[in-house]
Protein backbone atom coordinates (compact mmCIF):
# COMPACT_ATOMS: atom_id res chain seq x y z
CA UNK A 1 0.00 0.00 0.00
CA UNK A 2 3.09 2.47 0.43
CA UNK A 3 4.32 1.18 -2.39
CA UNK A 4 1.59 2.10 -3.89
CA UNK A 5 0.85 5.67 -2.78
CA UNK A 6 4.23 6.31 -3.58
CA UNK A 7 3.96 5.85 -7.23
CA UNK A 8 1.03 7.85 -6.93
CA UNK A 9 3.63 10.63 -5.88
CA UNK A 10 5.76 9.79 -8.62
CA UNK A 11 2.92 9.98 -11.32
CA UNK A 12 1.59 12.98 -9.81
CA UNK A 13 5.14 14.50 -10.09
CA UNK A 14 6.19 13.69 -13.69
CA UNK A 15 2.56 14.26 -14.99
CA UNK A 16 1.70 15.97 -18.02
CA UNK A 17 3.51 19.49 -18.08
CA UNK A 18 2.13 22.54 -19.19
CA UNK A 19 2.51 23.37 -22.75
CA UNK A 20 5.22 25.74 -23.54
CA UNK A 21 4.95 29.31 -25.00
CA UNK A 22 5.44 28.03 -28.70
CA UNK A 23 2.73 25.03 -28.06
CA UNK A 24 0.72 27.65 -27.00
CA UNK A 25 1.01 29.90 -29.67
CA UNK A 26 -0.03 27.31 -32.24
CA UNK A 27 -2.84 26.60 -30.43
CA UNK A 28 -4.02 29.97 -30.02
CA UNK A 29 -3.43 30.51 -33.69
CA UNK A 30 -5.41 27.40 -34.71
CA UNK A 31 -8.69 28.45 -32.29
CA UNK A 32 -7.87 31.89 -34.10
CA UNK A 33 -8.48 30.43 -37.79
CA UNK A 34 -11.21 28.58 -36.75
CA UNK A 35 -12.58 31.78 -35.36
CA UNK A 36 -12.15 33.42 -38.98
CA UNK A 37 -14.02 30.38 -40.72
CA UNK A 38 -16.49 31.06 -38.27
CA UNK A 39 -17.03 34.62 -39.13
CA UNK A 40 -16.70 34.19 -42.84
CA UNK A 41 -19.59 31.84 -42.82
CA UNK A 42 -21.26 34.99 -40.09
CA UNK A 43 -22.15 32.64 -37.29
CA UNK A 44 -20.34 35.42 -35.12
CA UNK A 45 -21.38 33.32 -31.74
CA UNK A 46 -19.19 30.49 -32.57
CA UNK A 47 -16.52 32.71 -33.83
CA UNK A 48 -16.46 34.79 -30.81
CA UNK A 49 -15.91 31.38 -28.87
CA UNK A 50 -13.12 30.32 -30.86
CA UNK A 51 -11.30 34.22 -30.08
CA UNK A 52 -11.90 34.23 -26.71
CA UNK A 53 -10.34 30.42 -26.82
CA UNK A 54 -7.14 31.98 -28.76
CA UNK A 55 -6.89 34.68 -25.92
CA UNK A 56 -6.87 32.22 -22.81
CA UNK A 57 -3.90 30.37 -24.58
CA UNK A 58 -2.35 33.67 -25.61
CA UNK A 59 -3.57 36.96 -23.63
CA UNK A 60 -0.77 39.12 -25.12
CA UNK A 61 -1.86 38.75 -28.60
CA UNK A 62 -3.52 42.37 -29.73
CA UNK A 63 -4.89 40.69 -33.13
CA UNK A 64 -6.53 38.11 -30.92
CA UNK A 65 -9.34 40.85 -28.86
CA UNK A 66 -9.04 43.07 -32.75
CA UNK A 67 -10.82 40.32 -34.15
CA UNK A 68 -13.15 39.38 -31.14
CA UNK A 69 -14.05 42.78 -31.25
CA UNK A 70 -15.10 42.77 -34.44
CA UNK A 71 -17.24 39.91 -33.46
CA UNK A 72 -18.89 41.77 -30.88
CA UNK A 73 -19.37 44.58 -33.21
CA UNK A 74 -21.27 42.18 -35.55
CA UNK A 75 -23.92 40.90 -33.18
CA UNK A 76 -24.57 44.43 -31.36
CA UNK A 77 -22.63 44.22 -28.93
CA UNK A 78 -20.83 47.43 -28.95
CA UNK A 79 -19.55 48.25 -25.00
CA UNK A 80 -18.01 44.89 -25.17
CA UNK A 81 -16.20 45.32 -28.66
CA UNK A 82 -14.67 48.67 -27.15
CA UNK A 83 -13.39 46.88 -23.79
CA UNK A 84 -11.57 44.86 -26.42
CA UNK A 85 -10.79 47.40 -28.92
CA UNK A 86 -8.98 49.27 -26.40
CA UNK A 87 -6.99 46.26 -25.23
CA UNK A 88 -5.82 45.71 -28.57
CA UNK A 89 -4.24 49.07 -29.12
CA UNK A 90 -3.13 48.66 -25.07
CA UNK A 91 -0.87 45.50 -26.49
CA UNK A 92 -0.47 46.94 -29.75
CA UNK A 93 -0.77 51.13 -30.12
CA UNK A 94 0.12 50.51 -33.72
CA UNK A 95 -2.53 48.61 -34.71
CA UNK A 96 -4.58 50.65 -36.99
CA UNK A 97 -7.12 48.09 -37.23
CA UNK A 98 -7.61 48.11 -33.72
CA UNK A 99 -7.87 52.12 -33.55
CA UNK A 100 -10.20 52.03 -36.16
CA UNK A 101 -12.35 49.69 -34.21
CA UNK A 102 -12.15 51.50 -31.05
CA UNK A 103 -13.66 54.40 -32.95
CA UNK A 104 -16.61 53.08 -34.44
CA UNK A 105 -17.78 51.64 -31.23
CA UNK A 106 -17.24 55.13 -29.33
CA UNK A 107 -19.05 56.74 -32.68
CA UNK A 108 -22.21 53.48 -31.99
CA UNK A 109 -22.27 53.99 -28.90
CA UNK A 110 -22.87 57.72 -29.70
CA UNK A 111 -19.38 59.15 -27.92
CA UNK A 112 -18.49 61.48 -31.23
CA UNK A 113 -15.71 63.47 -29.84
CA UNK A 114 -14.49 60.35 -28.25
CA UNK A 115 -14.85 58.56 -32.08
CA UNK A 116 -13.57 61.86 -33.52
CA UNK A 117 -10.12 61.70 -31.18
CA UNK A 118 -9.79 57.56 -32.13
CA UNK A 119 -10.16 58.51 -35.95
CA UNK A 120 -7.79 61.18 -37.02
CA UNK A 121 -5.59 58.91 -39.05
CA UNK A 122 -4.75 58.96 -42.77
CA UNK A 123 -5.95 55.59 -44.05
CA UNK A 124 -9.81 56.38 -46.17
CA UNK A 125 -11.58 54.06 -44.09
CA UNK A 126 -11.09 56.07 -40.62
CA UNK A 127 -11.40 59.53 -42.79
CA UNK A 128 -15.16 58.26 -44.02
CA UNK A 129 -15.85 57.21 -39.58
CA UNK A 130 -14.46 61.08 -38.91
CA UNK A 131 -17.05 62.19 -40.92
CA UNK A 132 -19.68 60.29 -39.85
CA UNK A 133 -18.66 61.44 -36.25
CA UNK A 134 -18.35 64.58 -37.06
CA UNK A 135 -22.15 64.36 -38.90
CA UNK A 136 -23.15 63.05 -35.75
CA UNK A 137 -22.16 66.04 -33.31
CA UNK A 138 -23.68 68.39 -35.56
CA UNK A 139 -27.04 66.38 -35.44
CA UNK A 140 -26.38 66.79 -31.90
CA UNK A 141 -26.31 70.49 -31.44
CA UNK A 142 -29.74 70.69 -33.93
CA UNK A 143 -31.63 68.63 -31.90
CA UNK A 144 -30.61 70.30 -28.34
CA UNK A 145 -31.85 73.82 -30.02
CA UNK A 146 -35.03 72.01 -31.69
CA UNK A 147 -36.28 70.30 -28.48
CA UNK A 148 -35.61 73.81 -26.67
CA UNK A 149 -37.86 75.54 -29.31
CA UNK A 150 -40.38 72.08 -28.71
CA UNK A 151 -39.91 71.51 -32.71
CA UNK A 152 -40.15 67.44 -31.56
CA UNK A 153 -40.54 66.48 -34.96
CA UNK A 154 -37.09 67.86 -36.07
CA UNK A 155 -35.37 66.21 -33.19
CA UNK A 156 -36.73 62.64 -34.31
CA UNK A 157 -35.77 63.23 -37.40
CA UNK A 158 -31.96 64.53 -35.98
CA UNK A 159 -31.90 61.62 -33.91
CA UNK A 160 -33.22 59.05 -36.60
CA UNK A 161 -30.07 60.38 -38.91
CA UNK A 162 -27.70 60.26 -35.54
CA UNK A 163 -28.87 56.73 -34.66
CA UNK A 164 -28.06 55.47 -38.53
CA UNK A 165 -23.91 56.28 -36.72
CA UNK A 166 -24.69 55.38 -33.14
CA UNK A 167 -27.05 52.22 -33.68
CA UNK A 168 -25.99 51.44 -29.98
CA UNK A 169 -26.90 55.05 -28.44
CA UNK A 170 -29.13 54.43 -25.95
CA UNK A 171 -29.44 58.40 -25.38
CA UNK A 172 -30.20 59.09 -28.77
CA UNK A 173 -32.61 56.73 -28.06
CA UNK A 174 -34.02 58.29 -24.94
CA UNK A 175 -34.61 61.34 -26.99
CA UNK A 176 -36.33 59.89 -29.38
CA UNK A 177 -38.43 58.35 -27.22
CA UNK A 178 -39.60 61.57 -25.40
CA UNK A 179 -40.22 63.42 -28.51
CA UNK A 180 -41.99 60.77 -30.04
CA UNK A 181 -44.67 60.96 -26.70
CA UNK A 182 -44.68 64.38 -26.91
CA UNK A 183 -45.92 64.53 -30.56
CA UNK A 184 -48.43 61.59 -29.31
CA UNK A 185 -47.09 58.78 -30.92
CA UNK A 186 -47.19 57.08 -27.82
CA UNK A 187 -46.72 52.68 -29.51
CA UNK A 188 -43.76 54.16 -31.20
CA UNK A 189 -42.13 55.34 -27.95
CA UNK A 190 -42.78 52.29 -25.96
CA UNK A 191 -41.63 50.74 -28.51
CA UNK A 192 -38.07 52.32 -28.29
CA UNK A 193 -38.14 52.45 -24.64
CA UNK A 194 -39.45 48.97 -23.82
CA UNK A 195 -36.46 47.73 -26.29
CA UNK A 196 -33.78 49.74 -23.83
CA UNK A 197 -34.95 48.09 -20.86
CA UNK A 198 -34.96 44.51 -22.31
CA UNK A 199 -31.31 45.47 -22.11
CA UNK A 200 -31.27 47.23 -18.85
CA UNK A 201 -34.00 47.24 -16.68
CA UNK A 202 -32.44 49.41 -14.41
CA UNK A 203 -32.36 52.20 -16.96
CA UNK A 204 -33.46 55.40 -15.17
CA UNK A 205 -34.63 57.23 -18.17
CA UNK A 206 -36.23 54.77 -20.49
CA UNK A 207 -38.31 53.87 -16.87
CA UNK A 208 -39.40 58.03 -17.50
CA UNK A 209 -40.34 57.22 -20.84
CA UNK A 210 -42.34 54.28 -20.30
CA UNK A 211 -43.86 56.85 -17.50
CA UNK A 212 -44.12 59.52 -19.73
CA UNK A 213 -46.45 57.59 -22.81
CA UNK A 214 -48.66 56.10 -19.39
CA UNK A 215 -49.37 59.50 -18.39
CA UNK A 216 -49.96 61.43 -21.50
CA UNK A 217 -52.21 58.47 -22.17
CA UNK A 218 -54.39 59.22 -19.05
CA UNK A 219 -53.35 55.97 -17.43
CA UNK A 220 -52.15 57.85 -14.08
CA UNK A 221 -51.66 55.64 -11.40
CA UNK A 222 -49.69 53.38 -13.76
CA UNK A 223 -47.61 56.44 -14.80
CA UNK A 224 -46.50 57.21 -11.55
CA UNK A 225 -45.66 53.64 -11.18
CA UNK A 226 -42.95 54.11 -13.62
CA UNK A 227 -41.92 57.30 -12.44
CA UNK A 228 -41.53 56.17 -9.32
CA UNK A 229 -39.18 53.23 -10.21
CA UNK A 230 -36.94 55.81 -12.30
CA UNK A 231 -36.50 57.68 -9.07
CA UNK A 232 -35.72 54.68 -6.89
CA UNK A 233 -32.91 54.27 -10.13
CA UNK A 234 -31.81 57.74 -9.97
CA UNK A 235 -33.21 59.85 -7.53
CA UNK A 236 -31.51 63.28 -8.91
CA UNK A 237 -34.11 62.45 -12.55
CA UNK A 238 -35.50 65.68 -12.97
CA UNK A 239 -38.04 65.33 -15.13
CA UNK A 240 -39.10 62.00 -13.99
CA UNK A 241 -40.10 63.85 -10.37
CA UNK A 242 -41.62 66.59 -11.98
CA UNK A 243 -43.89 63.98 -14.07
CA UNK A 244 -44.20 62.74 -10.78
CA UNK A 245 -45.83 65.18 -9.03
CA UNK A 246 -47.61 66.20 -12.22
CA UNK A 247 -49.37 63.22 -12.78
CA UNK A 248 -50.51 63.04 -8.69
CA UNK A 249 -51.46 66.54 -8.66
CA UNK A 250 -53.88 66.05 -11.92
CA UNK A 251 -55.08 62.67 -10.55
CA UNK A 252 -55.93 64.71 -7.50
CA UNK A 253 -57.96 67.56 -8.57
CA UNK A 254 -59.28 65.62 -11.30
CA UNK A 255 -61.13 63.24 -8.74
CA UNK A 256 -61.41 66.23 -6.42
CA UNK A 257 -63.50 67.96 -9.37
CA UNK A 258 -65.99 65.07 -10.03
CA UNK A 259 -66.73 64.33 -6.38
CA UNK A 260 -67.73 68.27 -6.36
CA UNK A 261 -70.07 67.02 -9.51
CA UNK A 262 -71.23 64.41 -8.05
CA UNK A 263 -72.57 65.75 -5.16
CA UNK A 264 -74.19 68.72 -7.78
CA UNK A 265 -71.61 71.71 -6.47
CA UNK A 266 -71.42 72.78 -9.89
CA UNK A 267 -69.43 75.95 -9.04
CA UNK A 268 -66.68 74.29 -7.01
CA UNK A 269 -66.54 71.54 -9.63
CA UNK A 270 -65.82 73.83 -12.59
CA UNK A 271 -63.12 75.65 -10.37
CA UNK A 272 -61.19 72.34 -10.03
CA UNK A 273 -61.33 71.40 -13.14
CA UNK A 274 -59.96 74.72 -14.13
CA UNK A 275 -57.14 74.52 -11.81
CA UNK A 276 -56.49 70.88 -12.80
CA UNK A 277 -56.49 72.08 -16.81
CA UNK A 278 -53.43 74.68 -15.16
CA UNK A 279 -51.07 71.45 -14.44
CA UNK A 280 -49.93 70.53 -17.70
CA UNK A 281 -50.43 72.10 -21.25
CA UNK A 282 -48.87 69.15 -22.53
CA UNK A 283 -50.90 66.47 -21.36
CA UNK A 284 -53.29 65.95 -24.09
CA UNK A 285 -55.96 63.55 -23.23
CA UNK A 286 -55.94 63.95 -19.52
CA UNK A 287 -57.05 67.65 -20.85
CA UNK A 288 -59.56 66.90 -23.55
CA UNK A 289 -61.33 64.99 -20.57
CA UNK A 290 -61.08 67.71 -18.18
CA UNK A 291 -62.29 70.64 -21.28
CA UNK A 292 -65.61 68.04 -21.34
CA UNK A 293 -65.57 67.69 -17.82
CA UNK A 294 -65.88 71.40 -17.55
CA UNK A 295 -68.12 71.86 -20.28
CA UNK A 296 -70.75 69.43 -18.75
CA UNK A 297 -70.49 71.95 -15.50
CA UNK A 298 -71.37 74.34 -17.82
CA UNK A 299 -74.27 72.80 -19.49
CA UNK A 300 -75.33 71.94 -15.93
CA UNK A 301 -75.40 75.90 -15.38
CA UNK A 302 -77.19 76.97 -18.26
CA UNK A 303 -73.93 78.72 -19.86
CA UNK A 304 -74.14 76.56 -23.13
CA UNK A 305 -71.98 78.69 -25.03
CA UNK A 306 -69.59 78.30 -22.39
CA UNK A 307 -69.83 74.34 -22.37
CA UNK A 308 -69.82 74.20 -26.41
CA UNK A 309 -66.35 76.14 -26.00
CA UNK A 310 -65.29 73.70 -23.44
CA UNK A 311 -66.00 70.87 -25.55
CA UNK A 312 -64.89 72.39 -28.91
CA UNK A 313 -61.09 72.71 -26.95
CA UNK A 314 -61.60 69.06 -25.81
CA UNK A 315 -61.97 67.89 -29.29
CA UNK A 316 -59.26 70.24 -30.58
CA UNK A 317 -57.19 67.69 -28.81
CA UNK A 318 -58.56 64.62 -29.01
CA UNK A 319 -60.48 64.36 -32.14
CA UNK A 320 -61.33 61.05 -31.61
CA UNK A 321 -62.98 61.79 -28.29
CA UNK A 322 -66.46 61.08 -29.26
CA UNK A 323 -68.19 62.12 -25.26
CA UNK A 324 -66.96 65.83 -25.96
CA UNK A 325 -68.68 65.70 -29.57
CA UNK A 326 -71.62 64.50 -28.08
CA UNK A 327 -71.79 66.67 -25.05
CA UNK A 328 -71.34 69.66 -27.68
CA UNK A 329 -73.93 68.45 -30.34
CA UNK A 330 -76.58 68.43 -27.40
CA UNK A 331 -75.87 72.13 -26.28
CA UNK A 332 -76.05 73.28 -29.93
CA UNK A 333 -79.37 71.58 -29.76
CA UNK A 334 -80.41 73.26 -26.41
CA UNK A 335 -79.70 76.81 -28.68
CA UNK A 336 -81.16 75.47 -31.64
CA UNK A 337 -77.65 75.50 -33.53
CA UNK A 338 -79.15 72.67 -35.62
CA UNK A 339 -76.54 72.70 -38.08
CA UNK A 340 -73.90 72.36 -36.31
CA UNK A 341 -75.46 69.84 -33.72
CA UNK A 342 -76.44 67.67 -37.48
CA UNK A 343 -72.35 67.91 -38.30
CA UNK A 344 -71.46 66.47 -34.97
CA UNK A 345 -73.99 63.39 -34.72
CA UNK A 346 -72.94 62.70 -38.08
CA UNK A 347 -69.30 62.60 -36.77
CA UNK A 348 -70.02 60.57 -34.00
CA UNK A 349 -72.31 58.30 -35.73
CA UNK A 350 -69.57 57.61 -38.16
CA UNK A 351 -67.14 56.87 -35.88
CA UNK A 352 -69.96 54.23 -33.87
CA UNK A 353 -72.66 53.16 -35.87
CA UNK A 354 -75.06 51.99 -32.61
CA UNK A 355 -79.16 52.90 -32.66
CA UNK A 356 -78.60 55.45 -30.26
CA UNK A 357 -76.52 57.63 -32.20
CA UNK A 358 -78.56 57.02 -35.50
CA UNK A 359 -81.40 57.84 -33.51
CA UNK A 360 -79.66 61.21 -32.38
CA UNK A 361 -78.41 62.10 -35.48
CA UNK A 362 -82.03 61.77 -36.75
CA UNK A 363 -83.67 63.48 -34.21
CA UNK A 364 -81.14 66.51 -34.89
CA UNK A 365 -81.84 66.37 -38.74
CA UNK A 366 -85.31 66.61 -37.94
CA UNK A 367 -84.99 69.55 -35.85
CA UNK A 368 -83.00 71.01 -38.61
CA UNK A 369 -85.37 70.22 -41.12
CA UNK A 370 -87.80 72.33 -38.83
CA UNK A 371 -85.94 74.74 -38.17
CA UNK A 372 -85.80 76.10 -41.96
CA UNK A 373 -89.58 76.29 -42.41
CA UNK A 374 -91.36 79.55 -40.97
CA UNK A 375 -91.59 79.40 -37.42
CA UNK A 376 -95.74 79.92 -36.60
CA UNK A 377 -94.94 80.08 -33.02
CA UNK A 378 -92.35 82.88 -33.50
CA UNK A 379 -94.46 84.49 -35.86
CA UNK A 380 -97.47 84.64 -33.56
CA UNK A 381 -94.87 85.38 -30.51
CA UNK A 382 -95.85 82.57 -28.25
CA UNK A 383 -94.24 79.36 -27.01
CA UNK A 384 -94.47 76.11 -28.27
CA UNK A 385 -96.47 74.66 -25.36
CA UNK A 386 -98.61 77.50 -25.72
CA UNK A 387 -102.48 76.39 -25.01
CA UNK A 388 -105.35 76.99 -27.39
CA UNK A 389 -106.74 80.43 -26.01
CA UNK A 390 -102.97 81.88 -26.12
CA UNK A 391 -102.79 81.18 -29.93
CA UNK A 392 -105.75 83.01 -30.22
CA UNK A 393 -104.63 85.87 -28.31
CA UNK A 394 -101.73 85.89 -29.82
CA UNK A 395 -103.32 85.87 -33.14
CA UNK A 396 -105.90 88.79 -32.18
CA UNK A 397 -102.91 91.14 -31.45
CA UNK A 398 -100.32 90.04 -34.23
CA UNK A 399 -103.23 90.99 -36.81
CA UNK A 400 -104.11 93.83 -35.78
CA UNK A 401 -100.76 94.96 -35.49
CA UNK A 402 -99.74 94.05 -39.07
CA UNK A 403 -103.41 94.66 -40.69
CA UNK A 404 -102.85 96.57 -43.96
CA UNK A 405 -105.54 99.35 -43.07
CA UNK A 406 -103.85 100.41 -40.06
CA UNK A 407 -100.81 101.07 -42.20
CA UNK A 408 -102.84 102.06 -45.52
CA UNK A 409 -100.89 105.77 -44.86
CA UNK A 410 -97.66 104.28 -44.85
CA UNK A 411 -95.10 103.89 -47.66
CA UNK A 412 -95.57 101.47 -50.55
CA UNK A 413 -92.44 99.23 -48.70
CA UNK A 414 -94.05 99.36 -45.76
CA UNK A 415 -97.42 98.68 -46.68
CA UNK A 416 -95.94 95.58 -48.87
CA UNK A 417 -93.74 94.57 -45.56
CA UNK A 418 -97.03 94.85 -43.61
CA UNK A 419 -99.34 93.01 -45.94
CA UNK A 420 -96.62 90.00 -46.10
CA UNK A 421 -96.30 90.02 -42.16
CA UNK A 422 -100.12 89.86 -41.87
CA UNK A 423 -100.65 87.31 -43.86
CA UNK A 424 -97.94 84.82 -42.26
CA UNK A 425 -99.90 85.85 -38.98
CA UNK A 426 -103.09 84.52 -40.55
CA UNK A 427 -101.13 81.44 -41.91
CA UNK A 428 -99.91 80.46 -38.68
CA UNK A 429 -102.97 80.19 -36.92
CA UNK A 430 -104.71 78.23 -39.86
CA UNK A 431 -101.91 75.87 -38.91
CA UNK A 432 -101.53 76.21 -34.75
CA UNK A 433 -105.26 76.43 -34.35
CA UNK A 434 -105.84 73.14 -36.03
CA UNK A 435 -105.31 70.51 -34.32
CA UNK A 436 -104.35 67.90 -36.90
CA UNK A 437 -101.84 70.67 -38.81
CA UNK A 438 -100.50 71.57 -35.49
CA UNK A 439 -99.43 67.73 -34.80
CA UNK A 440 -98.25 67.87 -38.49
CA UNK A 441 -96.22 70.66 -38.28
CA UNK A 442 -94.84 69.77 -34.60
CA UNK A 443 -93.45 66.71 -36.16
CA UNK A 444 -91.97 68.19 -38.86
CA UNK A 445 -94.36 66.61 -41.75
CA UNK A 446 -94.50 68.33 -44.84
CA UNK A 447 -98.01 70.66 -44.49
CA UNK A 448 -98.34 71.06 -48.14
CA UNK A 449 -99.24 67.39 -48.26
CA UNK A 450 -102.79 66.83 -48.58
CA UNK A 451 -103.28 70.12 -49.45
CA UNK A 452 -102.60 71.53 -45.56
CA UNK A 453 -100.36 74.29 -46.25
CA UNK A 454 -102.31 77.34 -46.03
CA UNK A 455 -99.82 79.86 -47.54
CA UNK A 456 -100.01 81.46 -50.92
CA UNK A 457 -102.28 83.90 -52.46
CA UNK A 458 -105.10 83.55 -49.21
CA UNK A 459 -104.50 86.92 -48.15
CA UNK A 460 -107.70 88.73 -49.72
CA UNK A 461 -109.62 86.30 -47.99
CA UNK A 462 -108.26 87.44 -44.33
CA UNK A 463 -108.86 90.97 -45.12
CA UNK A 464 -106.10 92.10 -46.84
CA UNK A 465 -106.42 95.19 -49.52
CA UNK A 466 -108.41 94.30 -52.02
CA UNK A 467 -111.38 92.53 -49.78
CA UNK A 468 -115.04 94.20 -50.38
CA UNK A 469 -115.56 94.64 -47.02
CA UNK A 470 -113.94 97.45 -44.69
CA UNK A 471 -114.32 95.40 -41.75
CA UNK A 472 -112.00 92.61 -42.59
CA UNK A 473 -112.13 89.26 -41.06
CA UNK A 474 -109.18 86.56 -40.41
CA UNK A 475 -109.01 83.23 -39.64
CA UNK A 476 -111.54 81.62 -37.05
CA UNK A 477 -114.17 84.63 -38.16
CA UNK A 478 -112.14 86.90 -36.12
CA UNK A 479 -112.85 90.57 -37.10
CA UNK A 480 -111.01 94.15 -37.18
CA UNK A 481 -112.86 97.53 -37.68
CA UNK A 482 -110.94 100.44 -38.01
CA UNK A 483 -112.12 103.94 -37.34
Amino acid sequence: MAAAAECDVVMAATGPELLDDEEAKREAESFKEQGNAYYAKKDYNEAYNYYTKAIDMCPKNASYYGNRAATLMMLGRFREALGDAQQSVRLDDSFVRGHLREGKCHLSLGNAMAACRKLDHKNAQAQQEFKNANAVIEYEKIAETDFEKRDFRKVVFCMDRALEFAPACHRFKILKAECLAMLGRYPEAQSVASDILRMDSTNADALYVRGLCLYYEDCIEKAVQFFVQALRMAPDHEKACIACRNAKALKAKKEDGNKAFKEGNYKLAYELYTEALGIDPNNIKTNAKLYCNRGTVNSKLRKLDDAIEDCTHAVKLDDTYIKAYLRRAQCYMDTEQYEEAVRDYEKVYQTEKTKEHKQLLKNAQLELKKSKRKDYYKILGVDKNASEDEIKKAYRKRALMHHPDRHSGASAEVQKEEEKKFKEVGEAFTILSDPKKKTRYDSGQDLDEEGMNMGGESGAAWGSPGSSSPAASGPGNFFFQFG
